[in-house]
């Protein structure tokens, strides 16, 4: 009587085991495919952001009268220190592009935030440019939004690499107008 006592309890307790292995693996195999819930699933890390300041600029603006000028400080949001290294090679043409954006500009168009807005917009442009990236402009960002909401993808615009870019943003750290 003893012995059959013995071997139920030995066969529960296989069974038991060999179940609760089989659910313990099948729910870990579940995250691993991205069935598990969307916090368990594991994220890329993320890695600080580059701060790569550039000199002053002084910019003469496109007033009537030609009197009115901006002092201009900026600092670029780059995704990592290669990418900062990479800026730094085409520094002499990304400085002169900016400095040819911000001449086209008026001061009552860089007094208001929106001109401020667009002005970063097209400095982010001028600096991806020479890394082989391309920023669309808000009219082409319009014209692919149209073509999405008609369902024709051939007006889409033509991108250089399919990557995200890895000029961020680009701050003001000085903004004077005289």
């Amino acid at each position: 009587m003893l012995i059959i006592i013995i071997g139920v309890v030995v066969a529960v307790l296989v069974i038991g085991g060999g179940a609760a292995a089989w659910f313990l693996t099948r729910s870990h195999g579940d995250e691993e495919e991205g069935g598990g819930a969307p916090a368990a699933r594991k994220e890329a890390p993320k890695v600080a952001p580059t701060f790569l300041p550039m000199e002053n600029m002084v910019v003469n603006l496109a007033d009537p009268g030609g009197d009115r000028f901006a002092q201009i400080g900026i600092t670029l949001e780059l995704e990592d220190a290669k990418t900062a290294e990479q800026v730094k090679l085409y520094l002499p043409t990304i400085r002169s592009g900016i400095l040819m954006l911000v001449s086209q500009r008026t001061s009552a168009e860089l007094l208001v935030r929106e001109g401020k807005e667009k002005l970063a917009a097209d400095i982010r442009r001028e600096v991806s440019r020479p890394l082989g990236y391309s920023v669309p402009t808000e009219r082409e960002r319009a014209r692919v939004a149209e073509a999405e909401q008609d369902g024709d993808a051939e007006d889409r615009p033509a991108r250089k690499r399919t990557e995200r870019n890895p000029v961020l943003r680009v701050l003001f750290s000085n903004f004077i107008i005289q």
